[in-house]
């Protein structure tokens, strides 16, 4: 008993020490630039193209997407795994890196860090950003971009997940009587590849490839932040024993190109000089109601 207490003392003093170091990353990354910007000569951000229909389409999709197959989940989820037996150099690395007796902490970190930290830090230092600029109504048109980059990347892994039918480590290393036993049975076979890191890496790169686009003085900060607290996520995941190496490494590459691909490709930098479109919302009183319009202006 003594035994264990010292090891669960020794690992915590270690995750204390290791979330110390990324809390410091981020807060290096927060404060790079922090020269006033009356200090310097403040230039318009450049103008990307949009269309609004056409983005919110797309976002709106799949999001739809993703959301229906997690609902139906029981259903689509494969029987069992197709790909069960994972390569030697992913055995080794969940050794390495798994916490053990304190998985279910890495697990709930991931979830703290995938969906709440990095999302609020890239949201706010790109607003910060436009806000810097001088063009804070072109943070939502922003904050779409990022959001169709990670819609895209959410829905292109769970469909991944459903065809290939990787085992999760944790599963594969339960006795086969105990497998059907778990919490979420029909997560089993879903491994391959890390939705929480590819989500995570979408958004970090979208942000700061939208972010190089326009021009922001605070870009530094927006890569830097979002790419640690991206790789912070993935590394908790296998951590928690819900993924391999391979299925990390993986989901960041993956939603590091759909963080690339949906601003160049679909939102190119204007050459003219033209300010961000912006989108408003408006209300028209009519005689016995009042009409609600989405007017966008590029």
């Amino acid at each position: 008993m003594v035994d264990r207490i010292a090891r669960l003392g020794q690992r915590g003093a270690m995750n204390e020490r290791w979330f110390g170091v990324v809390a410091a990353l981020v807060g290096a990354a927060v404060s790079v630039d922090a020269v006033p910007v009356q200090a310097q000569e403040r230039s318009r951000p450049h103008a990307l193209d949009y269309d609004l229909p056409r983005d919110l389409a797309i976002a709106g999709g799949a999001t739809a997407l993703w959301a229906t197959t997690e609902l139906l989940k029981g259903t689509l989820a494969p029987a069992a795994c197709r790909w069960c037996a994972p390569p030697g150099f992913d055995v080794a690395a969940r050794d390495a890196l798994r916490w053990g007796d304190d998985r279910r902490t890495a697990d709930v970190l991931s979830y703290v860090s995938a969906l709440g930290l990095a999302p609020l830090a890239v949201f706010g230092l790109d607003a910060l950003a436009a806000h810097d600029a001088g063009e804070v109504r072109g943070f939502w048109f922003d904050a779409l971009v990022i959001a169709e980059a990670t819609a895209l990347a959410m829905a292109m892994n769970q469909l991944v997940k459903f065809l290939v039918a990787r085992e999760r480590p944790f599963v594969k290393a339960l006795p086969e009587a105990e497998k059907r036993s778990t919490p979420m049975p029909a997560d089993n076979d879903l491994s391959f590849y890390s939705g929480h890191t590819a989500f995570p890496f979408a958004r970090a790169v979208a942000a700061g490839t939208v972010a190089e686009q326009r021009g922001y003085r605070l870009a530094p900060a927006i890569w830097a932040s979002g790419l640690t607290l991206a790789a912070v996520s993935g590394y908790l995941r296998i951590a928690a024993d819900k993924h391999y190496l391979s299925d990390v490494l993986t989901g960041a590459l993956l939603g590091s190109a759909m963080g690339v691909a949906i601003p160049l490709l679909l939102h190119p930098r204007r050459e003219d000089g033209d300010s961000p479109g912006v989108a408003s919302l408006s209300a028209t009183p009519l005689q016995g109601g009042a009409m609600m319009g989405v007017s966008g202006m590029s």
